[in-house]
C-alpha cells in the first residue's frame, strides 16, 4: 500500500470518529468500529490494520483496535441498520 493510500485511511478513521464525537467518547468508538466494518472494504480495512496506526485520533485508534480483538460491536447508527436491510450490504455513499 502506498504512502498516501494509507494517510488517506487515517484521515477517512479520523473524519468519522470526528462524526461521532458528540455522542461520547465510549459510545463514538463503537459507532466508529461499526462504521468502518459495515462500510469499508477489505482492502481498506487490511490498510488500517497492518498498517502505521500512529496518525489516528484516540477515538478512531479504540475503534481500529476493537475490531483487531473483539470485532463488530454491533448495530451503532441508523446508517448501519440501513446498510444491512434486505440482506444487502449497501453503502452510505449515497
Amino acid at each position: 500500500m502506498s504512502k498516501s493510500t494509507h494517510e488517506t485511511l487515517i484521515r477517512f478513521a479520523n473524519q468519522i470518529a470526528k462524526n461521532f464525537v458528540a455522542i461520547g467518547h465510549d459510545k463514538a468508538v463503537l459507532a466508529t468500529a461499526d462504521h468502518i466494518d459495515s462500510f469499508w472494504d477489505p482492502r481498506m480495512k487490511a490498510g488500517i490494520f497492518n498498517g502505521d496506526r500512529s496518525g489516528l485520533d484516540p477515538i478512531a485508534a479504540e475503534a481500529i483496535e476493537h475490531l483487531m480483538e473483539k470485532g463488530n460491536p454491533g448495530s451503532q447508527t441508523r446508517a448501519t441498520d440501513f446498510s444491512k436491510k434486505g440482506e444487502l450490504h449497501n453503502s452510505d455513499a449515497g
